[in-house]
């Protein structure tokens, strides 16, 4: 009876703890300009101490047309518009943990690699990639990366 009655009330107290005490806040973060293009997700949304960006092409922000000049010009735009997302949320390339590649033609693999690589300076995130039939805006390439805020980076 006693064994009972003491788990009843261990139970009963830790239930009654508030269980939200170790939630973490999750935040859906747009710009007003992203916002008016309708498009039907966030920029990026933060984790705790992480930073989902959504798939990003090589378009300039605001105009729905790819960047002309073949794979290397839309993956250089492609990772600038990475840059610049993780840099409006508190974030920068150094702070990048894990990417991944869609690509239309894996033949074009050589010169997207190329270019990504010099957006990494220090240690790479891990990565992984794919072909893919169709990105959005008739993208060659289209890149989603997750990264730090507010982390401390080991090496």
């Amino acid at each position: 009876m006693f064994k009972t009655s003491m788990l009843s009330i261990l139970l009963s107290a830790t239930f009654a703890l508030p269980m939200t005490a170790n939630a973490t806040e999750v935040e859906f973060l747009n710009t007003d300009k992203n916002r008016a293009m309708g498009f039907p997700f966030s920029e990026a949304v933060r984790v705790g101490d992480l930073l989902f960006l959504s798939g990003q092409v090589g378009n300039i922000p605001g105009d729905p047309a790819v960047v002309p000049g073949g794979i290397e010009a839309e993956t250089r735009q492609t990772m600038e518009n990475i840059k610049t997302v993780l840099e409006r949320y508190g974030s920068s390339m150094d702070d990048v943990v894990k990417c991944t590649v869609f690509i239309a033609d894996m033949a074009e693999w050589p010169a997207m690699n190329a270019v990504y690589k010099t957006y990494f300076t220090g240690d790479p995130p891990a990565r992984s990639a794919l072909g893919a039939n169709g990105l959005a805006l008739g993208a060659k390439v289209e890149i989603e990366c997750i990264g730090t805020v507010g982390a401390e980076r080991v090496n």
